[in-house]
């Protein structure tokens, strides 16, 4: 089972009141098919159908026809087919003509916009890559009216035309979250924030990893830069370097793996005389200076 039907199974079920389930069945409605008052919506979730049976029979005392017909694609699924006739009383009581009529209530906004995920909604598992969730509908105005009421809740939701189609997304991790709460999905709370943070450590952890790999790469390359250097200077010999540089080279050939910080602790303690990185980096600067100087004789 995909992490939406989890979702919108878990989101069927949530407790409501009255005005509450009024609006949810209105973004219901809103993108379902109406032609000449008869409203008609194709759904492939059970547990979607049975909240939309429950919805008109709890505000309405209507019952409405369902018909499950096996999906003509590879994978075998149910589509539920519901349809019943909308008379002008349940028309008006779900606002289908004017609804920013829910924008001024928060519990209405939220029933609302479970009711367009439950319709047009799907949301990536937090194991797989990246973050998404989206919700794909017909037109542009109404695309932007549910961009409007997710960025209510600074969701930072996004309109994006996709061939014949309009996307409503929302990318950020802490956004599908909060909207999980939105929608009165607990247990998918759990298992999303769960696998966030883990990646999220996981994911700390390798840049911390790849940053410490890299000094350590670094560190690498000067020494054996030094080392070189040194190296050079010792077929002339170690005495055309000053006396406290000779000491940080005898010590960096001695100590090949050390960092500059590291080696200036080891030659304090063993000499008794106090040594800073700084001091360190100068006179091996002073080193490179000569060895620079000797190979460009030998070129010369």
């Amino acid at each position: 089972m995909s992490f939406t039907s989890i979702v919108k199974n878990e989101a069927s079920k949530a407790l409501s009141n009255e005005k509450e389930n009024i609006a949810e069945l209105s973004a219901i409605i809103s993108n379902g098919k109406i032609s000449n008052n008869r409203v008609s919506i194709v759904i492939e979730n059970a547990s979607v159908a049975r909240r939309i049976f429950n919805l008109f029979k709890d505000l309405f005392g209507v019952s409405i026809d369902i018909t499950a017909r096996n999906s003509l694609g590879k994978q075998k699924k149910y589509l539920y087919i519901l349809e019943m006739d909308i008379n002008n009383d349940i028309s008006t009581k779900l606002c289908i003509n004017d609804k920013n009529l829910f924008i001024d209530n928060d519990d209405t906004i939220r029933a609302y916009l479970r009711g367009v995920f439950l319709m047009t909604g799907s949301i990536n598992d937090p194991k797989t890559s990246r973050y998404h969730l989206e919700f794909v509908v017909d037109n542009k105005k109404y695309a932007e009216f549910v961009s409007k009421l997710l960025n209510i809740y600074h969701l930072n939701s996004k309109v994006l035309k996709r061939e014949n189609k309009y996307m409503v997304y929302v990318k950020e991790a802490e956004r599908i979250g909060d909207f999980l709460r939105i929608i009165k999905a607990s247990n998918a709370i759990l298992y999303f924030e769960d696998i966030r943070i883990y990646r999220d450590h996981k994911n700390m952890t390798n840049r911390l990893n790849n940053c410490e790999q890299a000094n350590i790469d670094r560190i690498i390359e000067t020494s054996n830069e030094q080392i070189k250097d040194i190296e050079l200077i010792m077929e002339a010999g170690l005495d055309l370097l000053n006396e406290k540089e000779q000491i940080v080279a005898t010590y960096r050939l001695k100590y090949r793996d050390a960092s500059l910080s590291e080696l200036s602790e080891i030659i304090t303690q063993e000499t008794g005389k106090d040594i800073t990185k700084s001091g360190l980096y100068h006179r091996f600067k002073k080193i490179k200076v000569l060895a620079d100087r000797m190979r460009n004789i030998d070129i010369d």
